[in-house]
C-alpha cells in the first residue's frame, strides 16, 4: 500500500461581488474577506523529505488570489459569464492551481473557500 501526504496552506483576499438572479440581499453588490484553504497531495518526498515546499503552494495561491483581491469579481473572467458564488470561486482556484502545481508526484486535492467564519464551499475533482 502506497502512502500519501496531504499539505495544506491558508491565505486570504478581499473582494466584492453581486449574485445575479439571487432572490435576496446578495443580489446587491457586497464584499467578503475570503479565506482560501488549498490541499495538495504528494505521493513521494524529495531528497530532503518534502512533498512540495509550502512556500511554493503559498506563492501559487497568492498569485491567483492577487488576481481577485480588492476587485469586483463580476467584472473578471470567468465571472462575467458565471455567478461569482463561493462554489464557482473555489473551482476557479482549484483549476488555476492545478495548472501551476500538478506534476508527476503532486496534485491539488481540494480548495475550500470560506465566505464567512461559518460558511464555506469545498471543490475537488475525482
Amino acid at each position: 500500500m502506497s502512502g500519501r501526504y496531504t499539505l495544506k496552506i491558508v491565505t486570504d483576499f478581499a473582494s466584492a461581488h453581486t449574485l445575479r438572479g439571487y432572490p435576496g440581499a446578495c443580489a446587491r453588490m457586497h464584499g467578503h474577506n475570503w479565506k482560501v484553504e488549498v490541499e495538495v497531495v504528494a505521493r513521494e518526498l524529495d531528497e530532503i523529505g518534502m512533498g512540495v515546499d509550502f512556500k511554493v503552494i503559498k506563492q501559487a495561491t497568492r498569485e491567483v488570489a492577487g488576481r481577485l483581491d480588492h476587485r469586483y469579481l463580476n467584472e473578471l473572467e470567468p465571472f462575467t459569464d458565471i455567478n461569482p458564488t463561493a462554489e464557482n470561486i473555489a473551482a476557479y482556484f482549484y483549476r488555476a492551481l492545478s495548472d501551476t502545481l500538478n506534476n508527476h508526484s503532486v496534485r491539488v486535492q481540494a480548495v475550500t473557500l470560506w465566505e464567512t467564519e461559518r460558511a464555506c464551499a469545498r471543490y475537488a475533482e475525482d
